[in-house]
């Protein structure tokens, strides 16, 4: 049996953190472990790695393979971690710190827009009472010069009769004969 260290997916969609654990080698990714060796989670800022050093030391010992990802990680563990990775748990004090500035930041976010929410309607509202006070005001016409109008002479003009009027017997339909129609 070869024993190997390699991380061992956890977490949700899109939102991975890893376990770093001592399985055999020929078991899943996700499947049958020894023990849990630590965690990274590289989703934090700045990622954040446990690792118990002293246990995989003893792995190696043993003849344990570490993962290229695993021997990275190990490196930066021992040399205390950088800019992109976080060594060790974070101090409780300081979590909830941050936890309350990231809270303060947002609320001040959500106070800001809902004010230029009220301001933005405020300013709607003016502009419909303007246009409501204009629509409203008597609109004062210029004085229009009139000019005197010429009167032209009355011609006659011929007045059409209608051709409907001429004949009222081509309007009126035939009276139908009731004994024409006999019942058969």
């Amino acid at each position: 049996m070869s024993v190997k260290i390699r991380l061992r997916r956890t977490g949700r969609k899109k939102l991975a953190h890893y376990r770093i654990v001592a399985t055999e080698s020929s078991s899943p990714r996700d499947g049958r472990f020894i023990e849990t060796l630590g965690y990274y989670k590289p989703m934090e800022t700045p990622a954040r790695l446990i690792l118990d050093l002293e246990r995989v030391d003893e792995w190696l010992s043993k003849g344990a393979v570490q993962s290229e990802t695993v021997r990275t990680l190990v490196n930066r563990a021992r040399k205390g971690g950088d800019s992109t990775v976080a060594i060790g748990e974070l101090d409780p004090g300081e979590a909830n710190q941050l936890k309350a500035a990231a809270l303060e930041e947002r609320r001040k976010k959500e106070l800001a827009k809902a004010e230029a929410a009220e301001a933005e309607a405020a300013e709607a509202a003016e502009a419909v009472a303007a246009a409501a006070a204009a629509a409203e005001a008597p609109v004062e016409e210029a004085p229009v010069e009139e000019a005197p109008v010429e009167e032209a002479p009355a011609e006659e003009a011929p007045v059409e009769e209608d051709p409907a009027e001429e004949d009222p017997a081509a309007e009126a339909p035939a009276e139908e004969d009731p004994a024409e129609e006999a019942p058969e």
